[in-house]
């Protein structure tokens, strides 16, 4: 039987490399730091961040097509467009914080980015010439999305920080923290609906963006009133490269026996022995347990190649983000109904007598994440339904009061009938939103955790991106056998057939997120599975 343990100029290697994590650990903040005494200002500024992007996003549609007079299926790939770049940029954010900043630093910088194109946007609609005023528009829209690109991945994780996950008060404050922080969420993202997508109707452009700055410029100003209560961390490292070591080392040692239990044994280093929070071993993806044999060529150098040679720990962290690419992909289809609620759905409520209505969410607990997850995917399937329902109630009524050919002409229904398809919405909102998160979060490798902050919302950007490919091959496959069903005239176009295609590929897509949830392998400890087993004899 081989021996299970390094050799001892990898432990002396092993040893130092331990002393510099512990240097890390010791710069971190004291305890009296952090807690909910911080995390309650990063919370308001999430409000805020949520209050300017839906007052922003909400009513953008309304802008281009009124105001810059794009046909509604090009406004509606723009508004996909601004809303898909706007989630994938921060997986580039999530990478510089990790990476060279750190979380506090990036969120800094990107709020006065924040800040600075919301003010561009209010001069823009306000007193730029009406020649130069498109194009200032989306660069003031999408220098909105780099300061979104760097505030979003980093204020849930910094604010997940403040609590110590080692001490029994401070980790059960924090699992409570996710559903307050998405009430922060709601609360911001219903008054910006409610207030300044009215004022923006009513009262002017100029004001609603107005509104939208000055509500960044005070959370900015509150994050750094609490500067001194946070736990700030320091940039960990490219999460990128352990993803590529142990994929680099896997491969060099394809031909190795992988029964580790040959050679020199395998690879733990030191501090992982005693660490309550290292990693159980998996069997999923065995292929990349080859990395942390220790051959001969391992075991005649005097220092560990990291690009040859990972740890258990490590292997298992990149098992971990394998796993989530699955549920990642399942989301998309979520992602691609949500778009609907700033673009269609905005749109069939311009044609229809308006008054305020009001989005009603709910949380449930006690399940897991997983299955939580799996309920908004079902519901987000009856959106798709309800919608398709009211939208040929809307068309039969223009349909009788001759109207079908006057889409700018109210028409003679109210704008509640929308509120079913936008609190179903909402609440598998609730459901897949507060679900992915909480699973992103708690499934990355603790260092990666910017990046899965960045994972969930990058599903978000791929699924309006997804979105705008359906309505093209829509728009292509209907014009072939008559009219197109997502034309100019939303009394004329089909829209509710469309729905019903999206909710039918929503099922389909919840066929395969079942089958996909039910060979998921949750996030083990192996102090955690020695517990077990002693519980067991």
């Amino acid at each position: 039987m081989a021996n299970s343990e390094s050799p001892s100029h990898l432990s002396i290697h092993c040893g130092r490399e331990d002393t510099e994590k512990n240097l890390i650990r010791q710069e971190q903040p004291s305890s009296s730091r952090g807690g909910w005494s911080a995390a309650i200002f990063i919370i308001f500024v999430e409000m805020a961040e949520r209050f300017a992007y839906y007052g922003t996003a909400g009513n953008l549609i309304t802008y281009l097509t009124n105001e810059l007079h794009e046909p509604i299926p090009m406004a509606a790939k723009n508004v996909n467009t601004w809303v898909g770049v706007s989630s994938l940029l921060p997986i580039i954010g999530a990478f510089v914080a990790d990476a060279f900043l750190g979380r506090f630093n990036t969120i800094l910088g990107s709020s006065i980015i924040y800040c600075f194109a919301l003010i561009m946007l209010t001069l823009t609609v306000s007193i730029m010439p009406r020649h130069y005023r498109k194009a200032m528009f989306f660069v003031s829209l999408y220098l909105l999305a780099i300061g979104q690109g760097g505030h979003k991945p980093c204020v849930q994780t910094f604010a997940a920080d403040q609590f110590d996950e080692d001490s029994p008060e401070e980790k059960k404050a924090k699992s409570s923290f996710f559903n307050w922080w998405y009430m922060g969420i709601v609360v911001g993202a219903s008054t910006a609906t409610l207030a300044v997508i009215y004022v923006q109707d009513n009262v002017g452009w100029a004001a609603g963006f107005g509104i939208l700055t000055g509500a960044m410029v005070v959370a900015l100003v509150l994050f750094l009133l609490g500067f001194k209560r946070y736990r700030k961390q320091g940039p960990l490292g490219s999460p990128f490269t352990k993803v590529v070591q142990v994929l680099v080392a896997a491969a060099r040692k394809r031909c190795v026996d992988g029964t580790l239990m040959t050679g020199f044994g395998v690879y733990k280093d030191d501090e992982s022995q005693h660490d309550t929070r290292t990693l159980a071993h998996t069997s999923q993806y065995r292929c990349l347990d080859k990395a942390m044999i220790i051959d001969q060529l391992d075991a005649s150098s005097m220092t560990r190649n990291p690009w040859r040679l990972c740890s258990q720990n490590q292997i298992e962290q990149v098992k971990l983000v394998l796993r989530l690419i699955p549920i990642w992909l399942c989301c998309l289809m979520f992602a691609v109904v949500q778009s609907f609620s700033v673009t269609f759905f905005t749109k069939q409520g311009s044609t229809m007598v308006r008054s305020i209505a009001r989005k009603i969410t709910g949380h449930s607990s006690g399940i897991t994440t997983l299955r939580r997850i799996g309920i908004g995917l079902f519901v987000s399937i009856f959106t798709m339904v309800v919608s398709a329902l009211v939208e040929a109630k809307r068309v039969r009524i223009a349909r009788d009061q001759n109207l079908l050919d006057n889409p700018k002409t109210i028409v003679p229904m109210r704008v509640w009938w929308l509120i079913p398809q936008y609190m179903i919405c909402g609440l598998s909102d609730v459901f897949t939103f507060v679900g992915l998160q909480e699973f992103f979060y708690d499934q990355m490798p603790e260092e990666m955790r910017s990046m899965g902050a960045a994972a969930y919302l990058s599903a978000i950007g791929v699924g309006n991106f997804l979105s705008n490919a359906i309505i093209s091959v829509v728009q292509e496959i209907s014009s072939m056998h008559g009219e197109k069903w997502l034309g100019n005239n939303i009394n004329r176009a089909h829209l509710d057939s469309f729905y019903w295609v999206i909710a039918a590929l929503g099922t389909l897509n919840l066929c395969v997120y079942v089958f996909v949830a039910k060979l998921f392998v949750y996030k083990k400890f192996e102090a955690q599975e020695a517990n077990k087993e002693k519980e067991l004899t």
